[in-house]
């Protein structure tokens, strides 16, 4: 299998955790040669956010993170080789932005980008309750090719800490990336 180029987009729906993770995990298999580069923008609110829910933004973040407002990086245009791209979290309105092809920030730009050349578009919702525009939104992107992974953890593997709980929703994004990981399944010990 050639090494994945991933996209992570982080918006400021609460759930920081899961992009920390979620960043920690891409940097080991970036380790392991499954990924070849990892490219990562934050919109203004997912900083803000990451700060009040984890700590100090640029602490330990183990990628470069791109500016919202930077269309001059690669991955902004359907002429680079990006095979991945993970919205973790994603937020009811960045949802809406990239389902009505808004393309006003480089993350709303980056999403158009990925489903119009067909290529993998994950977006971990973590948003609850959901109204019908939001069902309505969700209906457009799985029409037009992405993945919607509501970042709802599940309690199969009995997590015994808040970490071990997010990681099983970190685990099934790196699946539905196609990145092979060891982890539980249900029915085997």
């Amino acid at each position: 299998m050639e090494p994945l180029n991933i996209i992570v987009a982080v918006t400021g729906a609460s759930g920081s955790i899961y992009a920390r993770l979620l960043l920690e995990e891409l940097r080991r298999f970036r380790l392991m040669g499954q990924i070849e580069q990892v490219e990562v923008v934050f919109s203004d609110k997912a900083k803000e956010v990451w700060e009040h829910e984890i700590s100090s933004f640029q602490n330990g973040l183990p990628f470069a993170v791109h500016e919202n407002d930077d269309f001059t990086v690669p991955f902004a245009s359907g002429s680079s080789l990006y095979d991945v791209m993970i919205v973790c979290p994603c937020s009811m309105g960045a949802m809406g932005r990239i389902a009505n092809g808004l393309s006003d920030t480089l993350i709303t730009r980056a999403a158009d980008v990925i489903l119009k050349e067909r290529r993998r578009l994950i977006l971990a919702l973590r948003e609850t309750p959901i109204h019908l525009i939001h069902i309505n939104n969700m209906q457009i992107l799985a029409q037009a090719g992405a993945i919607i992974a509501p970042a709802s953890p599940s309690f199969y593997s009995h997590p015994q800490s808040v970490e071990e709980l997010a990681m099983t929703v970190v685990d099934r994004l790196l699946q539905l990336a196609g990145l092979r990981k060891e982890t539980y399944r249900w029915g085997k010990s």
